[in-house]
């Protein structure tokens, strides 16, 4: 019920604008579809012209920071290569793996032997890595002698998650992210201070292979591994993450976007899953009115992502700049459009409003003068068309009287033709039926045949009928004129099914029909074997060509010239409506041209009958007409 109710008022509104839209002027609705017509392109060219400046704006803020990002990747990289080197020269020296394999206590000079070789190129590797936090190495011997900050026990970190992790790998690389350094040598009684974020290379030292001797740890602040993560330069419009095992992110804690936005680090969460189970990345994402730029890249060597988290807020700033400048201008645009056609209409115009005033003083029955329209042009030529029209109407107007006329003689006729028309019938059956009874089936058929004809003339509902119709009154005419001649008319029919469709005039082709059986044999010496009458049907140009042929005397070309001027001859004054001129002159072929003019009447001039006959062999007469259903509506 709401969805018509707001059909119905939809309807009101359209309606009613319709009704208030035909009431301007030619000038108002003209300047109105001009600035339509401008008004759809200049969408259409902005909405581009703003898409592609945003993406451009877009795509460049995206190549900017994908270039930031791929730098601070390249530094990780480095940063990568250069523990994984230091861990690999600690791993490989043969002297600190018999000292962390040794279970029993070593000898003062053995001792003092490795401090003073060892233990200094294991600094040494630390000192010429700077960026390296820590390089230890955990023995698993309770007996070994821990020499800070390189070697201890692995039972100070045994109950470390990555510890269990690491020894899962059996000897290959496991990298960590932790959110602190714990102080393993526990200098501090108090509170220690927490350390700082940083990433671990982890190994299981294994000698021989499988079995466990200790662990080897390569740690670094993130503050070194990834410096642009962490950096101390104040930037509101990007920042980068580094995600760890579990999806940790880890990024700088002061003026971050997560504080303000905490949805963001379930959004990163998401679009990482999905990354590593489709490959595919979102880079787009809006939270609280504001947008971000999600740029991603994997660090495939430790396991790890990238992400660089740019603010949209500069960017949207300069699309609005953007925006209202494209805007002002095609408001600028329209109003200048919209001033010119104004005048130049108005100049186009006034030769309009000069012929409209002439024929409004025309409608209310002024005399019409003639209009000189300078320049010519449409509106020229509409004057010029106009001034014909007032020439033609009263020509029309008489054509129109008399088509009525003849309709109104037709209906009185049919109206006294269906005087007693009941008793007609009555009587007709009450004959029939003693024929029927005397067993004269002749005189029978000839009585329905007549009932028929009787029927179809009485019955006049409008001035068209269906071929098939007239066709069967024709039929109807043919047996019941048989009756009185020695040699009976054979109709022949050559019409297609279809055809019987077609619209034609009531009693059109009757007289035609009745033209031959009266007159085609009537002056011949001797009697044919066979009389004729022969229906065709054609199509032609999209036109029907109805041919009603005898095989009757003929005419010759002098009587056909005669019938000719009878039936093309125009409708001279004082004439009555059977062809009769005023002086008692007859021009013969009434029927004929009773027929051609109302076809010329009811379809126009291009229509009408056109007589064809060659003396002593056959005459044929040609009706034209459209090809038109009973419906109304006109075949192609």
């Amino acid at each position: 019920m709401h969805k018509v109710n707001i059909r119905e008022r939809a309807s009101v509104l359209w309606n009613s604008f319709c009704y208030w839209w035909g009431r301007r002027s030619l000038q108002s609705r003209l300047v109105a579809a001009y600035i339509f017509i401008i008004l759809g392109p200049c969408l259409l060219v902005s909405v581009y012209s703003y898409r592609a400046i945003n993406n451009t704006y877009v795509r460049d803020a995206i190549d900017k920071n994908s270039y930031v990002l791929q730098m601070e990747k390249l530094h990780i990289l480095n940063q990568i290569e250069a523990m994984e080197r230091a861990a690999q020269m600690a791993y490989s020296d043969k002297t600190v793996q018999n000292y962390l394999v040794n279970e029993s206590d070593p000898s003062l000079s053995e001792l003092i032997d490795f401090n003073t070789t060892t233990f200094v190129n294991m600094n040494r590797i630390q000192i010429n890595n700077p960026n390296i936090e820590h390089l230890r190495l955990y023995s698993g011997s309770r007996n070994v002698h821990e020499i800070w900050p390189i070697i201890f026990r692995e039972d100070r970190v045994s109950m470390e998650p990555w510890f269990q992790k690491a020894l899962e790998l059996k000897g290959q690389e496991l990298w960590s992210f932790q959110s602190k350094d714990p102080d393993l040598m526990q200098r501090y009684s108090g509170n220690p201070p927490e350390g700082q974020p940083k990433v671990s290379l982890l190994r299981e030292i294994s000698i021989p292979a499988g079995h466990h001797v200790g662990m080897l740890q390569v740690d670094m602040l993130l503050s070194r591994f990834t410096p642009k993560t962490y950096t101390d330069v104040r930037d509101n419009q990007s920042q980068m993450f580094i995600t760890g095992d579990g999806v940790h992110l880890f990024t700088r804690p002061d003026n971050s976007f997560v504080l303000e936005h905490p949805k963001l680090t379930g959004a990163i969460a998401k679009r990482l899953q999905k990354y590593a189970e489709t490959g595919e990345w979102e880079v787009r994402y809006k939270e609280n009115g504001k947008s971000f730029l999600l740029i991603h890249t994997p660090l495939t060597e430790i396991g790890a992502s990238l992400l660089n988290v740019v603010s949209m807020d500069s960017v949207m700033e300069r699309i609005s700049h953007t925006r209202n400048l494209i805007i002002g201008l095609n408001i600028g645009f329209i109003f200048l459009v919209t001033a010119i056609a104004y005048v130049l209409n108005a100049f186009i115009l006034k030769n309009l409003r000069r012929l409209t005033e002439t024929m409004k003083r025309a409608r209310r029955g002024e005399a019409y003068t003639s209009i000189s329209i300078r320049g010519g042009g449409e509106v020229g030529e509409l004057a010029h068309h106009f001034s014909k029209l007032m020439n033609t109407i009263n020509t029309l107007v008489a054509q129109a009287v008399h088509k009525q006329a003849l309709s109104k003689e037709a209906e009185l006729r049919t109206l006294h033709n269906q005087i007693d028309a009941h008793f007609l019938y009555n009587t007709l059956e009450n004959i029939k039926m003693l024929a029927e009874i005397e067993n004269q089936r002749a005189i029978s058929d000839a009585l329905t045949s007549l009932g028929g004809m009787m029927r179809y003339n009485f019955k006049w509902s409008g001035e068209y009928v269906k071929l098939r119709d007239e066709i069967r009154h024709i039929e109807n005419y043919i047996e019941v004129m048989n009756i009185r001649f020695e040699h009976p008319v054979m109709l022949e029919l050559g019409i297609d099914a279809p055809y019987l469709e077609l619209e034609v005039l009531k009693m059109s082709l009757q007289p035609i029909v009745e033209n031959s059986v009266k007159h085609a044999w009537s002056t011949m010496k001797e009697e044919l074997a066979e009389r004729s009458i022969s229906i065709r049907i054609s199509e032609a140009a999209g036109d029907i060509l109805i041919a009603i042929r005898d095989n009757g005397c003929g005419l010759t070309p002098e009587r056909l010239s005669e019938l000719h001027e009878s039936i093309y001859a125009k409708e001279e004054p004082g004439a009555d409506a059977s062809g009769f001129a005023a002086g008692g002159y007859r021009g013969g072929g009434i029927g004929l041209r009773n027929v051609h003019q109302r076809l010329q009447l009811f379809y126009g001039g291009a229509y009408g009958l056109e007589v064809r006959s060659e003396a002593g062999k056959w005459t044929t007469v040609l009706m034209t007409l459209p090809k038109v259903l009973l419906t109304g509506d006109r075949q192609t």
